[in-house]
């Protein structure tokens, strides 16, 4: 026997939850903390970050962080800002945390990012680059190879 009280409560949790995820996408540059996404939605701290990692994969923080990455890499692709002015244009308040994250969603570090993408994404479409350079999700970023031979 399915209990419809319980299941309407967890249709009003993921519309909150969609709620936090949308506000993330529109406010990412933002400070944004998990206390104060919660709040957003009268939700604990705890409460959201466990529903929101069960509902999408990632944390709160985790899937904000990617979308200050992946709009740090259309700006580095742009190449009129430097790695700090896109640093603190998408929202990260320390240069060295904004790296360490890059470096690990992208597979590279942001300056070292902005110089190829320079060059590779020379007469390719926006639309395409984005597609082709999304970032990827934590340690799925390939390996530097090795060169001891």
């Amino acid at each position: 026997m399915t209990s419809r009280p319980a299941s309407a409560q967890h249709l009003r949790d993921l519309a909150r939850l969609r709620r936090v995820r949308d506000r993330i996408d529109r406010e990412y540059a933002q400070p944004l903390n998990v206390e104060a996404l919660a709040r957003g939605v009268n939700m604990s701290a705890g409460h959201l970050s466990r529903q929101f990692r069960l509902a999408y994969g990632e944390s709160p923080y985790s899937y904000l962080m990617t979308r200050r990455i992946e709009r740090a890499m259309a700006l580095l692709r742009r190449g009129d800002l430097s790695v700090t002015e896109v640093c603190f244009t998408v929202g990260c308040s320390s240069l060295g945390t904004f790296s360490t994250r890059f470096t690990e969603l992208v597979g590279m570090p942001p300056s070292a990012f902005q110089r190829q993408a320079a060059d590779a994404a020379a007469g390719m479409p926006s639309c395409v680059a984005k597609q082709v350079t999304r970032p990827v999700r934590n340690r799925e970023a390939p390996a530097p190879e090795s060169r001891l031979a």
